[in-house]
């Protein structure tokens, strides 16, 4: 099956990348950011991204970066500034972006879509299953990357490829 891959950063890519390899799916990279504080940390995780599909021999697209559209976009949400990391504003922004990677993995040609964000230890893959089935039903592949030491190996690859690992989500809330 051709699965387009949502990478929201190059460790996390890279284990979710390998055991999709692994599983026999022909594999596209599409990066797709717009929570990104800034276009600099855009930038160095799309270089992470970069290496991550040059090491495993796969496309890699990108969305441009537009911080301030993902910012009005939660403010229009009245989201803001309210609550811990995980909550009603982080259900906005994965949609956002697992909605962006629909589209585009429709118009490429490909039959299925997941995203990497499921290998980060603080990011609830049910509620990404949710968002990801209601956006394309079973086009959305539940995968939780974090599983069977998925996080671990995300930081063993990123080793050896001397990749760039973030320690926060990458959204300006995150950071506080």
């Amino acid at each position: 099956m051709r699965v387009l891959l949502h990478a929201c950063c190059g460790p996390c890519a890279s284990v979710a990348m390998e055991r999709l390899l692994q599983d026999g799916h022909a594999v596209a990279m599409f990066y797709s950011n717009n929570n990104l504080v800034s276009h600099d940390e855009w930038a160095r995780r799309l270089e992470a991204a970069q290496k991550v599909g040059a090491r495993f021999g796969v496309a890699l697209e990108t969305d441009p970066w537009d911080g301030a559209a993902w910012l009005r976009d939660m403010e229009d949400g009245r989201l803001a500034n309210h609550g811990p990391e995980g909550g009603a504003r982080c259900a906005r922004c994965f949609e956002g972006r697992l909605r962006k990677t629909w589209e585009h993995a429709r118009a490429s040609g490909c039959e299925a879509f997941t995203t990497s964000l499921t290998v980060g230890p603080k990011k609830n893959s049910t509620l990404i299953f949710k968002i990801g089935r209601a956006i394309a039903g079973a086009a959305f592949l539940e995968m939780d990357f974090k599983k069977r030491g998925g996080f671990q190996r995300s930081v063993e690859l990123a080793r050896e490829m001397g990749l760039y690992r973030q320690n926060f989500c990458g959204c300006c809330f995150s950071m506080e």
